[in-house]
């Protein structure tokens, strides 16, 4: 047996595990992934200072982490839905959404910027990946389109930081 299905299984069924656990997870670890481009890239293309990303980067995935949290928490109680304790599920959005927004911030510790730039470019495209995988995986969305839906919210947020950044 799988580690996936010992998990689905302990956890109370798959829906159950779904709702109360993957689904916060996946909202976070996508709000985090998407959410924190924007400042990151804006800053950098700003500054060409990875070291002034880097902090952008840090205080936007604490701070929307914690914002995703609450947001989660108090969403709904949990007893109408049967999506469980509204403080698992903040907790585990707020730390899917801080795990999403600091992976691709920590290429930007690398002190010469266009290194940074490149490799943080490709954490963004592994992040893409995984979270395809996982929609594809555990929510019965196929992987191309998953990947596809999940590059055109990052190419738009991408596209909009840059230019912001280069009008700065």
């Amino acid at each position: 047996m799988s580690a996936a299905v010992a998990l689905v299984q302990a956890s109370g069924g798959r829906q159950s595990f779904l709702l109360q656990r993957l689904q916060p997870a996946m909202t976070g670890l996508i709000d985090g992934s998407l959410s924190t481009l924007a400042p990151i890239f804006a800053v950098a293309m700003a500054t060409h200072q990875p070291h002034y990303a880097f902090f952008a980067g840090l205080a936007t995935a604490i701070g929307a982490g914690v914002s995703m949290a609450f947001s989660e928490g108090l969403s709904d109680t949990g007893a109408l839905t049967g999506r469980g304790s509204p403080y698992l599920r903040g907790s585990i959005t707020g730390a899917g959404t801080f795990s999403g927004g600091i992976l691709h911030t920590l290429p930007f510790l690398i002190p010469t910027y266009g290194a940074a730039l490149v490799v943080a470019v490709v954490v963004i495209a592994f992040e893409l990946v995984v979270l395809a995988w996982i929609r594809s995986r555990f929510f019965g969305a196929g992987f191309t389109r998953s990947f596809a839906s999940i590059v055109l919210g990052g190419a738009i947020i991408a596209t909009v930081s840059a230019a912001l950044g280069a009008a700065a």
